[in-house]
């Protein structure tokens, strides 16, 4: 898949995710196509784990099942984000 595909596609998917994912996200466009890149490799990486039985660094085709796994693979990646980075009040 061409560079130009993968921003369309990070894009996409990003911004659903943070549409999708309950609360504020910042960041700007570069960071949602950033997020939908994240999204989509780590989404294909867990179909390709969950289909396959292999562990391989997989990416998602630009259709609509990949624009989907894609999207799930963001909101994972906005969620383990603010796992790793949120302030904690003790």
């Amino acid at each position: 898949m061409g560079i130009l595909a993968w921003i369309v596609l990070g894009l996409i998917a990003g911004a659903i995710a943070k549409a999708l994912y309950p609360g504020r996200q910042g960041g700007g466009i570069l960071g949602t196509m950033l997020l939908g890149i994240v999204g989509a490799f780590l989404g294909g990486t867990i179909y390709t784990l969950l289909t396959t039985g292999e562990f391989a660094l997989a990416s998602v085709g630009f259709t609509v099942p990949g624009l989907l796994i894609a999207v799930l693979g963001a909101m994972l990646a906005i969620f383990l984000y603010y796992q790793f980075t949120a302030r904690r009040v003790y």
